[in-house]
């Protein structure tokens, strides 16, 4: 499937912008950032790769935080729900939103070496034409485009040299 048209790649921004911006907006919505949720999703930021919850929760033990899974379930189970974090289905992952301000339809694409994730803000609409063929009898609940393979830079470390 070819993603051509509006497609955005957006580099990653700074952690202490979006971690400002996420202030703002939950201040707007309405909505508790508590320290725990907050210091969930600087984990995310910090780390620009998808994380499983153990991986968090591993991240929170060395830092001397006594956090257990549930906490750190709640905390990713909010920041999905309110935008500032994506859930990568295949990798049962998760990583922090690059554009939390808006509602978009994003697609991810997934390095098998190094384990970055980039995310790709697509037109509106995009993923609502990703569909089984008619008469399927298939109703599809939601649509996740991930996208595997090799980043740039492993790709460049996989080229022989041409000596």
């Amino acid at each position: 499937m070819s993603m051509q048209g509006n497609t955005t790649v957006l580099p990653p921004p700074p952690t202490p912008r979006l971690l400002a911006e996420a202030d703002r907006l939950c201040r707007r919505r309405r909505l508790q950032l508590t320290p725990g949720r907050r210091r969930v999703l600087e984990i995310l930021l910090d780390r620009r790769r998808a994380m499983k919850a153990y991986d968090i929760l591993d991240c929170l033990a060395e830092e001397g935080a006594g956090a257990q899974p549930p906490i750190v379930y709640r905390a990713l189970r909010f920041l999905v729900r309110h935008g500032f974090v994506h859930r990568l289905e295949s990798a049962n992952a998760f990583v922090a939103c690059c554009a939390p301000e808006a509602r978009h339809e994003a697609a991810f694409t997934l390095c098998r070496r190094c384990g970055s994730v980039e995310e790709i803000l697509l037109e509106p609409g995009t993923t609502g034409r990703v569909a089984p063929p008619g008469g399927t009898g298939f109703r599809v609940d939601a649509t996740m485009i991930e996208m595997h393979g090799l980043c740039a830079t492993c790709r460049h470390e996989d080229t022989p040299c041409p000596c």
